[in-house]
């Protein structure tokens, strides 16, 4: 099999990439690397589904679990991190085997970030306090007020982006929409091969809660617990299952109704990467997502052909 320079596999969660991204790196002599925004946090192993460590002994994995769920942790960190891997596997003679369900992950690969300044810890913490002393609502008024660019961009609930857009403002005086329209240096260059999953919607539904009912039954209510006090306004806080979850340890929800809402979250999750992917990847292949063997034979035949 021809070997290319590198190779992205996105898709919405559950749709069986993780599996064909090994596959194809036994392969390629290949190196798997995260570009999933859940996969990086450490303690979170079950319910983001990050490789098993018998994957992990089949093939080279890279930037899985490499942070802690109580650390923010940003694109710009990630692209960064992702440049240092792909230059180690490089170097080794193998092929980065990219995969992932983050959009900006595989945009900061591809096109470069935004050069925003890194923004105080202070100012960090301050935007936090606000938030959690106004409420989201009143929150979302004084940045509408401020920022109406990003205002009218955000919902009221989006608490991470909302922090995100205030304190960049605060430290800069400019808008966080204006700073996206700048462009830095992208990770990767040169001929790549693009891959997105397209699975059957029903299909996706199905494995969505066939594979959180999995979760549970593999400890996924005790991975929620040893986070205990975690920040609210962290990302690894609003991970798919975690608020449903932490609401039934706090006695709030009994846990069939907290299983029942982190599945319709993660499948509401599921058709916003899929809407993110066809209206950002209209030049990658689109693979129909179904039998493993099959998807993975359709992926590297593709190869094949542009090698």
């Amino acid at each position: 099999m021809n070997r290319p320079q590198a190779v992205l596999i996105a898709g919405p969660t559950a749709s069986g990439k993780s599996a064909l991204a090994l596959s194809l790196a036994e392969r390629l002599d290949g190196v798997v690397v995260n570009a999933d925004a859940l996969q990086v946090y450490r303690e979170l192993r079950v319910l983001s589904a990050r490789p098993s460590v018998e994957d992990e002994a089949r093939v080279a994995h890279a930037l899985y679990g490499i942070v802690s769920a109580h650390a923010p942790f940003s694109v710009a960190r990630w692209a960064q991190a992702a440049a240092e891997a792909l230059s180690s596997i490089r170097a080794r003679g193998q092929v980065p085997v990219f995969v992932g369900g983050t959009g900006l992950y595989f945009a900061a690969l591809l096109q470069g970030l935004s050069p925003i300044p890194e923004i105080h810890p202070t100012i960090r913490a301050v935007a936090r306090l606000k938030l959690a002393q106004m409420g989201n609502e009143t929150f979302h008024a004084m940045l509408l007020a401020r920022d109406p660019a990003m205002g009218q961009r955000l919902d009221a609930g989006d608490s991470q982006r909302l922090v995100r857009a205030w304190e960049v403002i605060e430290a800069t005086g400019q808008s966080l929409d204006e700073w996206q329209k700048l462009k830095g240096t992208p990770v990767l260059t040169g001929a790549t091969a693009r891959f997105v999953l397209k699975p059957n919607r029903d299909w996706l539904k199905a494995q969505i809660g066939r594979r959180f009912e999995q979760m549970m039954a593999q400890g996924a209510l005790d991975e929620v617990r040893a986070l205990g006090a975690i920040d609210e306004t962290l990302p690894a806080a609003r991970a798919l299952g975690v608020p449903q979850l932490r609401a039934h340890l706090r006695g709030e929800m009994p846990l069939e109704l907290a299983v029942e809402r982190a599945v319709t979250e993660t499948r509401q999750y599921a058709k916003r990467q899929m809407t993110w992917f066809r209206n950002q990847m209209q030049d990658w292949a689109v693979v129909e997502a179904g039998n493993p063997g099959v998807l993975l034979d359709a992926v590297a035949g593709e190869i094949s052909r542009k090698a």
